[in-house]
């Protein structure tokens, strides 16, 4: 049968974050009902809010969460109920011309849920990246379920859900970031230090954060920065030069997705160095650079899709880390909230305040 449970929703563009009742459908083929345990609150939530990605309102908020997988639909053999789970919201249909050719993490024809949660009048909801997690329950694929070792804080590895693992995975996947390099990342947000994160557990030698904020520096030196650079008081470009010796960066992350950022990643790099956008543009942003400088510099400039991470590879084996001690994601969950306080996190996280604010059910 339906049920009825709470949800955090997103009326109208600009609307107040809002605490309501939802309905769950059972979980027809391929879908699974998932009892959320935790969900962290990421920029991108906001950004539905604002309607700066569609327009298909009402939304059902939240997308970095893990729980307990409560029932499953028919052909679902992926995963089983009471499974501890962190969903994702890549499933790779293992069908398109990327999946074929053994290419999964940039699989062009992903799985959501076919089955909508609605309000209790019926409204469709969209839930926020096929999943929809600011909620006790929601809805999805089976193939947006990883399983991962059941001990683990649901608060800390449910970040791996988005912004944890899109860092990291810019550095680690993307960037391809080895022993010894030199890494630059521009914007130490959620997604840039965790960008610092990986490039440490990568072997970087020389990781420089940068940014406009002293208190996002000092957390990106504690979770693995060399050197930090504050922007607003010195050219970033001339900083990262000094401080690899004149030439560059081996990598430069670029975790804002502005052009003036890429600009400055583009020419604080190394010759035949990467630059690597993983912070997502606005659809008006535009750039505008002489082509000679493409050609003259050489190199790589990528861009990451989601860490271009492969959920059932790399959940399990970072969270893993994360329980040997090896990789401190604990140190992105700055408080635990209830799901009434989400619009007071959105607040908290604008003005700079937090890396993660973290709804525990």
């Amino acid at each position: 049968m339906p049920q009825q449970v709470r949800g955090v929703i997103a009326r109208a563009k600009g609307a107040p974050a809002e605490l309501t009742m939802i309905t769950i459908p059972d979980p027809g083929p391929g879908e699974v009902v998932v009892a959320v345990s935790a969900c962290g609150i990421c920029h991108t939530d906001l950004t539905y809010r604002e309607g700066g990605i569609t327009d298909e309102f009402p939304f059902l908020l939240g997308h970095e969460a893990a729980g307990v997988v409560e029932s499953v639909g028919e052909n679902v053999d992926s995963v089983a109920v009471g499974d501890f789970v962190v969903l994702n919201w890549r499933a790779v249909c293992g069908q398109c011309r990327a999946c074929k050719r053994g290419r999964p993490q940039y699989c062009f024809d992903t799985h959501n849920a076919r089955q909508k949660m609605t309000l209790a009048d019926g409204t469709e909801l969209t839930p926020a990246l096929g999943i929809g997690a600011l909620a006790d329950k929601t809805l999805v694929h089976a193939g947006q379920c990883t399983k991962v070792d059941p001990s683990a804080d649901p608060a800390v590895v449910g970040l791996l859900g988005c912004g944890v693992m899109a860092g990291l995975g810019a550095a680690v996947n993307t960037g391809n970031v080895g022993r010894g390099d030199s890494v630059a990342v521009i914007g130490c947000g959620g997604v840039g230090d965790a960008a610092i994160m990986g490039a440490r557990l990568a072997g970087a030698g020389t990781i420089i954060a940068i940014d406009r904020d002293d208190t996002k520096l000092q957390w990106a030196r504690e979770l693995g920065a060399t050197h930090t650079v504050n922007g607003a008081n010195v050219d970033a470009v001339e900083a990262v030069r000094e401080l690899t010796g004149g030439f560059g960066a081996d990598v430069v992350i670029d975790a804002v997705g502005r052009p003036e950022t890429w600009k400055q990643a583009f020419y604080a790099r190394d010759l035949a160095g990467t630059v690597v956008l993983v912070g997502v543009p606005t659809p008006d942003m535009t750039l505008e650079m002489p082509l000679i400088d493409f050609f003259s510099r050489g190199g790589a400039l990528k861009s990451s899709w989601y860490g271009d991470c492969l959920p059932e590879r790399d959940f399990p084996m970072l969270v893993d880390l994360y329980q040997q001690g090896r990789l401190p994601l604990n140190r992105f969950v700055t408080e635990r909230i209830k799901l009434d306080e989400v619009e007071h996190a959105f607040h908290t996280m604008h003005a700079g305040e937090v890396l993660r604010s973290v709804v525990v059910l």
